[in-house]
């Protein structure tokens, strides 16, 4: 691109921001409650999505601040940089009654933190029932607090089950004090997980005053709380929205959703990607830097990479990339089966990933059975994810399920083409390679089938064969626009619906 067109690009970015703020500057302040927030604290993707949100929502007009615990990992890099605002004794019910509100300006984002060494001083997820206290105590202190901020929100945006008694316990508060609740958003990220646990949590979260308000949680379920408690319930794609109201994605909470949907309730809004980290023109991880108006820094990370694992410098083999987590909802097994076959028919893969231990053993033996052709990275190491989006030919995402995914949007940014399962945000993401008009952007299948999968990527391998049509389908990849800028327009639109 040149520097006049840049020049043009920036006066119009302007315009834009400045045409946005005076759309959407009179909204109410929003308070974005998350039990993680990149840069801070990351397990996956909610943290993206919660940490750029509020930047990206502030160029739109809208105050938008985080509140989230003061996890050790978020305390130690931190704690001396915070400002303590007030704290609390809890209700006598919890094992450990201390609350703190601490304060956090970084990088333009306003930070609140709840602060509790028993319940925050440990993992950000514990994975047991103490994880449901940690999220209980969390919401509790969360409504607690919001009357006490140093500002006053009256949007108050709630992201999975560890917030979702949030909406909840607001309205069961305000209905006992006659008052007016800040209206309630809750994001779906994830509905397999849904924050279930026993009664003698029930007895404990909820207080004797709420009770009244309380309904059949069947097997005390947090999420259940919030979506039917809630202003509006959005999830991260459009297709993963109409998904969850069918049994087969539903994961027992159809029927809500179905009402949720039918009560103009239900939204999907497909997340964004922060595209000044993912950049390939100026990504400082890569070997060389590239673009989609000169490619040959691609070829040269490549070759890089396969000196950096190990592998064979065959630049001719098509490199297939998996980063993320390793779990049957990612289907490692369709993988497997995919390695084990396509590394005999010329390909070559590199696995960046952790997870369930049996499918950590899959993809070291895909590895030792064919050393020098694949590489299992078993861990997370976010630097050598960069230089595997750009080295990879294509990007493999044979997921069950998949609210939205980034991951492929990454790919795509990056010149590397994604192949996909036909579901959530994979579907919404990624148009498939049509060999007559050239129209397309990657390679999907159907069902969820191993068989499909090798479908999929042997249609790869053959556009890869083809320069042509290989050079064609990079570029229409690289020319979709998945910024953040785009995703946080569609919140505040959200957002309008909700006070308007």
């Amino acid at each position: 691109m040149t520097a006049r067109k840049q020049a043009r690009g920036s006066k119009a970015a302007q315009a834009q921001q400045m045409k946005d703020a005076a759309e959407f500057g009179d909204l109410p302040p929003v308070l974005i409650v998350a039990a993680e927030a990149a840069p801070l604290a990351k397990t996956g993707g909610l943290a993206d999505v919660v940490g750029a949100l509020p930047k990206y929502l502030k160029a739109l007009g809208v105050d938008a601040r985080i509140i989230m615990p003061f996890h050790r990992v978020v305390k130690d890099r931190y704690a001396s940089e915070a400002t303590h605002l007030f704290d609390y004794l809890a209700a006598p019910q919890w094992e450990d009654r201390f609350v703190g509100i601490d304060k956090l300006e970084l990088d333009g984002t306003v930070y609140y933190f709840v602060d509790n060494e028993h319940y925050f001083g440990g993992p950000i997820y514990t994975g047991n029932n103490f994880e449901g206290q940690q999220y209980a105590f969390f919401a509790q202190a969360v409504c607690d607090a919001i009357p006490n901020l140093d500002f006053d929100p009256g949007i108050i945006h709630c992201n999975d089950w560890h917030t979702a008694l949030v909406p909840f316990k607001l309205k069961a508060r305000c209905a006992r004090e006659g008052k007016r609740p800040p209206v309630t958003l809750l994001t779906i990220h994830n509905l397999a997980f849904q924050g279930t646990f026993g009664d003698d949590l029930q007895a404990i979260a909820i207080g004797s005053d709420e009770r009244a308000y309380a309904w059949d949680l069947g097997c005390w379920n947090m999420m259940k709380a919030g979506i039917d408690t809630a202003d509006r319930v959005n999830t991260v794609s459009p297709t993963y929205a109409q998904e969850i109201t069918t049994p087969e994605f539903g994961e027992g909470l159809q029927d809500d959703l179905r009402s949720v949907c039918d009560q103009g309730r239900l939204w999907g809004i497909l997340n964004g990607i922060d595209t000044d980290t993912w950049n390939p023109e100026t990504d400082v991880f890569l070997a060389k830097n590239y673009s989609q108006d000169d490619m040959a820094g691609k070829a040269e990370c490549k070759r890089a990479l396969l000196e950096e694992l190990g592998l064979q410098v065959d630049m001719d083999a098509p490199l297939i990339a998996m980063v993320g987590r390793l779990t049957p909802q990612k289907g490692i097994g369709i993988a497997a089966h995919v390695i084990g076959t396509l590394v005999h028919e010329g390909a070559m893969f590199v696995v960046l990933g952790s997870g369930d231990a049996g499918l950590e053993w899959q993809m070291r033996e895909a590895e030792n059975r064919n050393k020098g052709r694949v590489c299992s990275y078993i861990g997370y190491n976010n630097d050598l994810s960069h230089r595997i989006y750009a080295a990879s030919d294509f990007f493999l995402m044979p997921s069950a399920f998949e609210p939205c995914g980034i991951s492929q949007m990454i790919a795509m940014r990056y010149g590397s083409l994604p192949i996909v399962h036909e579901t959530g945000g994979l579907k919404d993401t990624v148009q498939p390679y049509n060999q007559f008009t050239g129209e397309g952007c990657g390679f999907s299948f159907s069902r969820f089938d191993g068989d499909d999968a090798l479908g999929a990527c042997r249609k790869a391998l053959a556009a890869f064969g083809d320069k042509k049509a290989m050079d064609r389908l990079v570029q229409n990849a690289m020319s979709r626009d998945f910024g953040f800028d785009r995703c946080a327009r569609t919140y505040a639109e959200l957002y309008r619906s909700m006070v308007s």
